[in-house]
């Protein structure tokens, strides 16, 4: 699949880029696509802090008190819920919502979704160099290339650091290296920008 590589401010660079079938190829499906969504969200839940019930506090089990003849209620140990300091009745428990899925499978869905944006939504610029690192002159650039809407960009190695400050302050433009591309975040965009060196990434992510 060949596709023209355009500058950042909509221009068009020279040549193509030959994206590999086996990655950007691929047919969608919906089941794959949504078992490693819920994976990915799933894992991303906190687990709720314990509370510390009445074996877990650190009290002596000693029967403080007589049972009878003492003008109050019968108690055991300290740790009882009543007292201060004691186990919390009924407290929160430790859940742990983490889901395990194959590797292959989570590759495989990665690969779908690039092959989604592949038919519609896909734009490979040449690289993020900015000639002025401002806001305002990259609202100007994305613009004028036609990207509305919510726009992931995904760079090599590591993310042009003039374009991360630039697109600090735009809503619904963010910005990832390319190890950090996943499926949630690529579906969850209108269009997925990638710079041939996050191309060349990503096939050799899967090739290798």
């Amino acid at each position: 699949m060949k596709i023209k590589v355009q500058k950042i401010d909509g221009g068009n660079a020279a040549g193509e880029i030959e994206l590999s079938d086996d990655v950007f190829g691929l047919e969608p499906r919906a089941d794959i696509l949504h078992r490693v969504v819920t994976w990915q969200l799933e894992n991303r839940r906190g687990t709720a802090r314990p509370t510390r019930e009445r074996s877990d506090v650190a009290r002596t089990g000693k029967k403080f008190g007589r049972q009878k003849g003492g003008g109050s209620a019968r108690h055991g140990d300290r740790a009882a819920p009543t007292f201060i300091g004691g186990g919390k009745a009924h407290g929160a428990r430790k859940r742990d919502f983490g889901q395990s899925l194959n590797k292959k499978i989570r590759a495989l869905g990665l690969k779908m979704a690039l092959s989604s944006k592949a038919r519609d939504g896909l734009i490979v610029v040449d690289s993020l160099a900015l000639a002025e690192a401002k806001t305002k002159a990259l609202k100007g650039h994305l613009v004028k290339a036609g990207l509305s809407g919510k726009v992931l960009v995904i760079d090599g190695e590591q993310v042009d650091a003039g374009f991360k400050k630039a697109a600090g302050n735009l809503p619904g433009v963010n910005v990832l290296p390319a190890i950090g591309a996943n499926v949630y975040d690529i579906l969850n965009h209108d269009t997925l920008v990638l710079t041939k060196a996050a191309v060349e990434k990503l096939e050799a992510r899967f090739n290798g």
